[in-house]
């Protein structure tokens, strides 16, 4: 089977309930999964996952010739099935092009031809994006499973060891792991002053605090670091390092971003913060984990900046309610 895979973090984290699935329902079924080059580290934690093939083409982009070409190379793998996760036109060519007898996928974008296996999409049943990923595995009718697989990524030790060498990095301190960028935008995004007084409370219980985050989020780390001494990772790491030191943290505070679906499926218990965004269509998949969520009246908006300009989503989530979450996680 060929997954076409989708284009964020936590979204191809979320996904894996979907591979999950597929490898219990049909054991021994040999699982490749298209997907942007950013993701091949993610990917090769997935036991499930027997190639991950890049996508001849950036998020956004049509690039039609190398989606016919990689299609075409395709064909010779003999492929049964192909599900295409995102819903877009451009996302059902390669498996078009590669000639697979059943394409699944949900309807939309007039991919009639490309999808011939059409599903009908109802964001009332299929309300959270891991069960829109886990229903196209299963067959027309077929209801959800009441228990849906979740994401699991296992760490490597001796690359872990590895990691925690080059970057000085002691996990005695009980270390906290800092997520505070989102790549959607800054409505998701709890206040970095915020996040500094919370550094600042940890220290003064002994505890370390590692930031984590692209190269993008560097500013973020420094303004962090004026209230208390961190461990600034941001752009420091490769994305396999990421998910082995996340591993060796004791708790999390991260937005609903990428990072929190990798922590999460590494068993980090985390604090979740949602501001624009809701917990009822993107959790943290984990048990071991405390939602803050205020639910005004205005959220969520899925908007990339406040549309009001009072923030009050997340300004009103204290740190000292983020503090209280942390011990009621380490109880």
């Amino acid at each position: 089977m060929l997954i076409v895979g989708p284009s964020w973090v936590g979204d191809m984290v979320m996904a894996q309930s979907l591979f999950r699935l597929l490898a219990a329902r049909h054991p021994g079924v040999a699982l490749d999964v298209l997907a942007p080059g950013w993701s091949l580290p993610i990917l090769a934690r997935m036991p499930e996952v027997r190639d991950a093939i890049e996508m001849p083409a950036g998020h956004g982009e049509l690039h039609l010739g190398g989606r016919r070409r990689l299609g075409r190379a395709l064909r010779e793998r003999g492929y049964a099935q192909a599900v295409v996760l995102p819903r877009s036109l451009k996302a059902a060519l390669v498996p078009w092009f590669a000639r697979i007898p059943r394409r699944t996928g949900f309807r939309g974008e007039h991919r009639y031809g490309l999808i011939n296996d059409m599903r009908p999409f109802d964001a009332t049943v299929l309300d959270q994006t891991v069960k829109r990923f886990v229903a196209l595995g299963l067959e027309p009718g077929e209801p959800l499973p009441d228990v849906l697989p979740r994401p699991r990524l296992p760490v490597d030790a001796r690359r872990q060891a590895r990691a925690l060498e080059r970057l000085g990095l002691d996990p005695a301190a009980e270390p906290v792991a800092f997520m505070p960028g989102a790549e959607y935008g800054p409505a998701k995004c709890w206040p970095l002053e915020y996040f500094a007084e919370l550094a600042a409370r940890l220290a003064d219980r002994g505890r370390a605090v590692w930031v984590f985050g692209s190269a993008k989020d560097a500013a973020a780390a420094r303004a962090i670091a004026g209230a208390a001494p961190v461990q600034d990772l941001c752009g420091r790491t490769s994305l396999e390092e990421a998910i082995d030191l996340l591993a060796a943290c004791r708790a999390g505070v991260t937005n609903d971003s990428g990072l929190m679906h990798v922590a999460a499926a590494v068993g980090l218990p985390v604090a979740a913060l949602y501001g624009s965004s809701s917990p009822a269509f993107t959790p943290p998949l984990t048990e071991r984990a405390v939602v803050h969520y205020l639910g005004l009246d205005c959220s969520p908006c899925f908007e990339r900046e406040c549309p009001l300009g009072h923030f009050r989503c997340m300004r009103e989530i204290t740190p000292a309610d983020v503090l209280a979450s942390l011990d009621e996680l380490a109880a």
